[in-house]
């Protein structure tokens, strides 16, 4: 690979532009999803980050992009970071601009927990999955003994307000976490430092931090059905990545020695050496296409009896059609797929949670103005297709809760939850319930206005 460095490219997601790059000449696309913060072309200026590089051009068509918000991608409402899905869409957008149909995706870090869910849900894109440093969850909890607790982390976000940027806060960052073999080490301080600054604002990693501490994947590791690496040092202090791997099917487990989360740090080869062989033993038909990840959406009319009593058949049949019309209508418009149609009531998925939920809102909206009330259901899981038809235990359960919410009200899954982190949702507690034939109880909760 020549030493030039690539030409910086946009690609349209929406009406923002995506900043990234295409380089190496290997025979099968590896889309490189990066950390907590990045710029494309910041990598070619330090000597450790642009060997890391160009080693995987050596073995892959690269295409590496910095996300919405950060490096040269355009920036983003001031305090505000888009949800995981949103960020989906600009991955999409950057391998559909590259001309990639199928790709390797490399998640590293905090890029891990969107390389998961972009498996999950376009298998079909996905030839295989490769996560670095990764974590599933980012904040503690009883079941989750890692990361700050809510107090620790508003501390932690304080300092970043304040040092964001400077060799103070970046010698303490690759201590703490990132690097610590090259904490006392002043060029890995200054590339660290000048790294946050054309990375992001100081702002704009707050809002970024403060949507990662909601993520939560754990739910969807069952639903990755795509050839999996996970590579982890065993003392990295960010990443628990043995209690997730044994949660995807079939994914490979590499544990290395060292303590530095970021890969072109300590030993570098041996996390390449990992990558590179397991990309090299790819092969397109490993994946399961029957299957992905899908948010299940199912709506009811509320009343049907009562209003066929007080119109008659012919008014009700024609309120109906106006009615199915305003839903597919609104399904159409978020992206989703009718799967059926069951007398008064509707059954979609949608590639996206945050799509799914604001569709149902809008569905429980505009029928009103027909005279009409609904109710919805919303969950996400795995779906399995067969003859054009969703089925399987997702399905099943995003019927019985739909079938538990109220009058007018959409009730979501907590995975649902879990998924949507940025996406300016809100909810509330909704309790938990027993769903008739499903194992265990779930704890559910309404979206908010």
């Amino acid at each position: 690979m020549a030493e030039s460095v690539p030409e910086t490219r946009y690609a349209e997601s929406g009406d923002v532009r995506i900043a990234y790059q295409v380089f190496g000449d290997g025979p099968i696309d590896l889309v490189w999803i990066p950390g907590f913060v990045s710029n494309v072309e910041f990598i070619w200026d330090y000597e450790l980050t642009a060997r890391f590089a160009r080693r995987l051009g050596s073995f892959a068509r690269v295409i590496a992009f910095d996300k919405r918000g950060t490096g040269l991608s355009d920036r983003v409402v001031a305090g505000y970071i888009p949800d995981l899905e949103t960020r989906m869409d600009d991955a999409r957008a950057v391998m559909d601009a590259a001309g990639s149909d199928r790709a390797v995706i490399l998640g590293i870090s905090e890029g891990g927990a969107m390389g998961l869910l972009f498996a999950a849900s376009y298998p079909e894109r996905t030839l295989a999955l490769i996560e670095y440093g990764a974590y599933v969850r980012y904040s503690w909890a009883p079941d989750f003994p890692f990361g700050d607790s809510a107090e620790e982390h508003e501390r932690y976000l304080e300092s970043v307000r304040t040092g964001w940027g400077t060799p103070e806060m970046a010698a303490t960052e690759l201590a703490e976490w990132a690097a610590p073999s090259v904490a006392n080490d002043a060029a890995a301080v200054e590339w660290f430092a000048e790294l946050m600054r054309r990375g992001a604002s100081a702002e704009a990693s707050i809002a970024l931090e403060r949507m990662n501490r909601e993520i939560d994947l754990r739910s969807t590791l069952p639903s990755i059905r795509v050839p999996t690496l996970i590579v982890y040092r065993e003392d990295d202090p960010v990443t628990p990545g043995a209690l997730f791997a044994d949660r995807i099917p079939a994914a490979e487990l590499v544990t290395l020695p060292g303590d530095d989360h970021f890969p072109w740090f300590g030993d570098a080869d041996a996390v390449l050496d990992a990558i590179e062989s397991f990309v090299r033993g790819v092969r397109d038909e490993e994946v399961e296409f029957d299957r992905v990840l899908a948010t299940i959406v199912f709506t009811d009319l509320v009343g049907s009896t009562e209003h066929v009593a007080r119109l008659g058949d012919r008014a009700w049949g024609d309120l109906l059609e106006r009615h199915h019309a305003t839903v597919r209508n609104l399904i159409a418009r978020y992206r989703g797929i009718e799967m059926d149609t069951a007398g008064d009531g509707f059954f979609a998925t949608f590639d996206g949670p945050a799509r799914g939920v604001r569709c149902a809102q809008q569905i429980v909206r505009a029928v009103q103005h027909l005279g009409l009330k609904v109710r919805a259901g919303v969950h996400t899981g795995e779906v399995r297709t067969i003859a054009e038809k969703a089925g399987g235990i997702a399905v099943i359960i995003g019927a019985r809760i739909g079938s538990l919410a109220e009058t007018g009200e959409v009730l979501v899954s907590s995975t649902v939850k879990d998924l949507v982190a940025g996406s300016g949702l809100a909810f509330e507690d909704g309790g938990e319930h027993e769903l008739k034939g499903v194992p265990d109880r779930w704890r559910l909760f309404r979206v908010a206005e």
